[in-house]
């Protein structure tokens, strides 16, 4: 089958599309037959060779797909050959075929084709570990989301109106600002690491309960600022680095409650737990159109360089799909 791997580390120019075995699935797992994918920012730091590989992975890249299931280990009950579904992977969706446990598969809602299937595993399982799970979001709460126009940005602000919570979106870009002003509450556009005066405007001088950051070291200091008491902050993303000055006195003066957390490292009964728990509560919304992904290009797998050329030009609002098969494009 083809699959596409970083031939070493480096820029675009380095994927490759190469033949490799079929993988057969084992007991407990699915092989699905990929119809599309989609590229993630771990992508491109796996690409660079920046990326801590978790035990196990594998050198093909993706860490979601959405297909067909055609091939059933031993002990799966739950799922049948020829069953439309999305997965959160570990490795593997830049490929034809690809081999995942069954307890990291969904169901495909009738109401999505492959395209808008392949936008859901990474990001709305990411936005839902951090706003169902570690730093909940009350109803009323105001949910601070940076890098909002991406997908999980984008997944953040739905999952937080979904609970009842008022959103404020950041973004360095006043496009995407204008784009995101039917997503979020507040949209604030920043040039620079300076925001929290504006959330504490905007917030009557509260600050956010919840604070959903992608960047890191930049947004640090401005977070702690735009932290209401005893706020929540998930740290969930680095692009903005990962090195920053610590005021301690500030978080004990916020009673400040800070989670870092990753999804690709996390054990298969870790990652089980929560497609289970965004099964029940985030398909019904996916099926009846209260959460939507966002898509902002398709790029066939023949051009996956170009589909990482993309990402790292940072002008994406949504996800990037790669269409892996021809019928990919095909409406289900």
């Amino acid at each position: 089958m083809k699959a596409v791997i970083a031939s070493r580390p480096g820029g675009p120019d380095v994927l490759e599309i190469v033949e490799i075995p079929t993988p057969e699935p084992g007991s407990g797992e699915v092989r699905i037959r990929v119809r599309t994918s989609a590229v993630n920012r771990a992508d491109l730091l796996q690409r660079r060779g920046q990326y801590p590989m978790p035990p196990g992975a594998g050198v093909v890249l993706g860490l979601e797909a959405a297909g067909t299931i055609d091939a059933l280990g031993a002990d799966v009950t739950d799922f049948d050959v020829g069953d439309r579904v999305m997965a959160l992977l570990t490795d593997g969706g830049y490929a034809e075929q690809v081999v995942v446990p069954a307890g990291q598969i969904m169901r495909i809602p009738d109401t999505f084709n492959w395209i808008l299937a392949a936008a859901v595993p990474e990001v709305y399982l990411t936005a839902w570990q951090a706003l169902g799970r570690d730093t909940p979001a009350a109803p009323g709460d105001w949910v601070l989301v940076h890098a909002a126009a991406s997908g999980v940005g984008i997944a953040a602000l739905q999952i937080a109106r979904e609970l009842g919570a008022r959103t404020i979106a950041t973004t360095r870009s006043q496009a995407k600002a204008e784009i995101l002003e039917d997503l979020a509450d507040v949209v604030i556009h920043t040039t620079s690491a300076e925001f929290a005066d504006q959330v504490l405007a905007h917030t009557d001088g509260a600050g956010a309960q919840v604070i959903i950051d992608l960047v890191g070291a930049a947004y640090w200091s401005e977070n702690v600022r735009s932290l209401a008491l005893d706020g929540r902050l998930a740290l969930i993303g680095l692009v903005g680095g990962a090195r920053a000055e610590l005021d301690l006195g500030q978080l004990l003066g916020r009673r400040a409650h800070v989670i870092a957390s990753t999804l690709r490292p996390r054990s298969l009964a870790q990652k089980a737990e929560l497609v289970a728990d965004f099964t029940e509560w985030g398909l019904p919304r996916l099926a009846d159109g209260r959460l939507r992904p966002t898509i902002h290009d398709l790029i066939p797998l023949t051009r996956v360089a170009d589909a990482h050329r993309a990402l790292e030009a940072d002008e994406a609002v949504g996800k990037i799909i790669l269409v892996v098969a021809e019928d990919g494009l095909v409406p289900m």
